[in-house]
């Protein structure tokens, strides 16, 4: 491992299972009532009350973040049971009442079946539930199901959004790449059968996928620094390997872009048609799927994608420290989380009994097993519907995969509590943050440079930025996570600039530590950029006991 680039100190260690039969479908899903309006996806069907145009949205389609308070209806049915009919006339049938199929969604189907040591998967069945409301408490398989980020379900967005008279001046982008083929494999299993090929005509897709690769190809005349520009352009192995994008993740960054195109380009003119490349500053890690889910989004975001003004810088620090990697006490606090993570897993027995249970499976030793990181692997089978490996001892299945994630969430509760965590996310985003504010600041200052920023990363790069930020109800950074930083001006006092965070789609502004208290007396639904600049400059080394970023990573707590 290079200097300063971080291991996970939570890598998704809790998720792995198997489904062996799906659960019973749920009846017909309720029609909203008048007034409310219902959005979501066959896990979180949600409803908004609009009144006077305002929307009261709870948690968007896909996991946002978690924070978000939710409106739902209230007596909830039992799943199974019927909608009661209060229209005149007789009531109609459950048909009529059911979602509609762009409401559902599409499962990735393997290209081949999958057979492990000569047993036949045919008959088996396929293992993603659909989930038709969101579970009131928390669930592990509705939890993973929010992780896969299925890019076929539409969501809403709170980008872009200011009072009339205030003006977009800059937005930074920072994203997880999106779907991968696992990282690790299984011991003793055959991987997950995923293509990477592209194809436009196989689900899940885009309208511009094809647009893409042809662009793809033609991607000469872009300034990739480092290594980047060995890297491949976009994915293309009939066989994924390990680590590679999926078509799956190329769909959501394609989404991704389309998006924030919509909001920035079309209806606040962030960039103009004559663009140039000065206005941008692009920054990924020395992997292909974080280049390439950076260009897919690029591609659908840009007014024109023009590959003479592309430069995309590397950063070999998955933290993005760039040149002030050396922090002794970041390393301590990220040592000191991962033994409480350890003295967690060992006290629970029920997760330990599930490790011994699989490695019997598959037979190998337990510890084995536990080094294989086997959520990595399961989550690909999960994410792409696909069964669970089998061997002839047995068949990996859902309740392992639900003891896994629970304990993955409940590992994630305490480390908000145990605030180990949230020390080393102080520290390993300080450079980042301190970044981000300091560019923000010559624009205030009337440069026009770098109004778009994107940085392509991973969940070890947004995890701690949210915990750093404060935002401790968010979820896990899913597949093609986004957290995105707007600056406006206010047109009334020009000297005034306020910015908003969005995670996901979800105004996470007033659930930073900086901006929690200032809610309280706001009439703006934005925060004044000197908060977060005192947050970033003063107040995160006053934490601990320090003046400056140095003394912070060099000084030993007392």
């Amino acid at each position: 491992m290079c200097r300063g680039q971080q291991q996970s100190p939570s890598r998704h260690a809790g998720l792995s299972e198997q489904r062996t039969a799906c659960p019973r479908r749920a009846g017909p899903c309720p029609v909203p009532p008048r007034g409310w309006s219902r959005f979501g996806h066959p896990g979180a069907v949600t409803y908004s009350l609009n009144r006077g145009g305002a929307s009261l949205s709870g948690a968007v389609a896909g996991g946002v973040a978690a924070g978000g308070r939710r409106w739902q209806q209230r007596g909830a049915r039992r799943a199974g049971e019927p909608a009661p009919w209060r229209g005149g006339g007789q009531r109609p049938r459950p048909r009529e009442e059911a979602l509609s199929a762009a409401d559902r969604a599409v499962h990735l189907i393997p290209v081949n079946s999958v057979r492990e040591d000569g047993l036949s998967t045919k008959s088996r069945k396929r293992i993603m539930p659909e989930l038709l409301t969101e579970p009131p408490a928390i669930d592990p398989v509705y939890e993973a199901h929010v992780y896969c980020n299925i890019p076929t379900i539409v969501e809403r967005s709170m980008e872009g959004h200011a009072p009339h008279y205030f003006k977009l001046v800059s937005v930074q982008v920072l994203i997880r790449h999106g779907d991968r083929y696992p990282l690790y494999a299984i011991p003793k299993t055959k991987r997950p059968d995923i293509d990477c090929m592209l194809q436009p005509n196989r689900k899940p897709s885009h309208p511009q996928l094809e647009a893409f690769i042809k662009h793809m190809s033609k991607g000469s005349a872009a300034q990739m620094g480092g290594s980047l520009s060995s890297l491949p352009r976009y994915p293309s192995h009939s066989l994924c390997e390990m680590g590679e994008l999926t078509q799956t993740g190329v769909v959501q960054h394609l989404k991704n872009g389309q998006l924030l195109r919509d909001i920035y380009i079309n209806k606040h003119k962030l960039l103009l048609s004559d663009w140039t490349a000065k206005q941008l500053y692009l920054e990924t890690t020395g992997k292909s799927r974080t280049l390439q889910s950076a260009l897919a989004l690029l591609y659908t975001f840009l007014p024109d994608f023009d590959w003479k003004k592309i430069n995309i810088r590397h950063q070999w620090s998955t933290i993005f420290c760039s040149g002030s990697c050396n922090c002794p006490m970041r390393n301590h606090y990220l040592e000191e989380e991962q033994r409480r993570q350890y003295s967690l897993r060992v006290k629970n027995n029920d997760l330990e009994n599930i490790y011994v249970d699989m490695a019997k499976i598959v037979g190998i030793p337990t510890r084995q097993l536990r080094a294989s990181n086997p959520i990595d692997s399961l989550l690909c089978y999960f994410c792409h519907n696909v069964s669970f490996p089998c061997t002839k001892t047995g068949c990996i299945d859902m309740e392992h995969f639900k003891v896994i994630k629970r304990h993955q969430l409940e590992d994630e509760r305490e480390r908000q509590e145990k605030k180990l965590y949230f020390l080393y996310a102080l520290l390993a985003t300080h450079p980042l943050l301190n970044q981000t504010v300091n560019r923000l600041q010559r624009i205030v200052e009337g440069k026009k440079e770098e109004v778009f920023v994107l940085y392509s990363a991973h969940d070890v790069t947004l995890s701690p930025v949210l915990s750093a930020l404060g935002i401790t109800d968010a979820r896990f950074p899913r597949f093609a996570a986004r957290l995105v930083f707007e600056l406006w001006q206010d047109g009334k006092r020009p000297k005034d600039h306020f910015i908003r965070i969005l995670y996901n789609g979800a105004d996470v502004t007033f659930q930073t530590s900086f901006c929690r208290d200032y809610y309280k007396q706001s009439t703006k639904p934005m925060c004044p950029l000197e908060k977060f600049v005192n947050f970033v400059k003063r107040d995160v080394f006053l934490i601990f006991n320090s003046s400056s970023y140095y003394d912070a990573c060099h000084r030993r707590p007392l």
